[in-house]
């Protein structure tokens, strides 16, 4: 099998770990693989690919879709490194609310899936970082845009600026005045 899927502290959210093929001319590895991807109840159909990249410090989230637009996300950073953030905000879940957090880099070549319900962010610890995701489900609706902000007390996600020497994330001004999640949770 060409990856190894390790469960996480929220049993949905996988850690995806490829593997790779090392040799005098670089490496080779499968990035995605339907029928494998399957096998580990991953849903693929995939709608849509998204690339980003950014510099040391940037904060992108928490993003997510509202119903019936929610989306699945399968991320990896293809170069640098980010920390990879998923909240369940399922409301009938019994770890709404709750968090993970992993290193995704081009070092290590884990990828993430996060599978819709949930939000999504991520921090940049690299000087750059590029960032490509898969999208599932549904293609990106304006109208279904949503988010909530990244140091909701509620949530509680503990990123560690200091360890990577940040002094405060570079937002967007959208992702700056997002909600906190006791303000939107009926809408959920």
């Amino acid at each position: 099998m060409p990856f190894e899927v390790i469960d996480t502290e929220i049993i949905d959210v996988k850690l995806i770990i490829p593997k790779v093929f090392f040799d005098d001319r670089g490496f080779f590895m499968e990035s995605f693989k339907k029928s494998e991807f399957e096998n580990f109840g991953i849903q693929s159909d995939f709608v849509q690919d998204n690339h980003s990249r950014s510099q040391k410090g940037v904060l992108r989230g928490l993003h997510f879709q509202y119903a019936p637009y929610e989306q699945g996300k399968l991320v990896r950073c293809t170069k640098g490194a980010i920390l990879d953030v998923a909240v369940d905000i399922r409301k009938k879940s019994a770890t709404f609310r709750k968090w993970v957090m992993y290193e995704l880099s081009e070092e290590n070549n884990f990828m993430l899936w996060i599978p819709p319900g949930f939000a999504h962010a991520f921090l940049v610890i690299s000087e750059n970082a590029d960032v490509v995701y898969k999208v599932s489900h549904a293609e990106y609706a304006p109208h279904a845009d949503g988010g909530i902000r990244w140091n909701d007390p509620d949530i509680g996600i503990i990123w560690p600026f200091e360890k990577f020497k940040i002094v405060k994330p570079l937002l967007s001004p959208k992702d700056a005045m997002l909600p906190y999640l006791r303000d939107i949770v009926d809408k959920l």
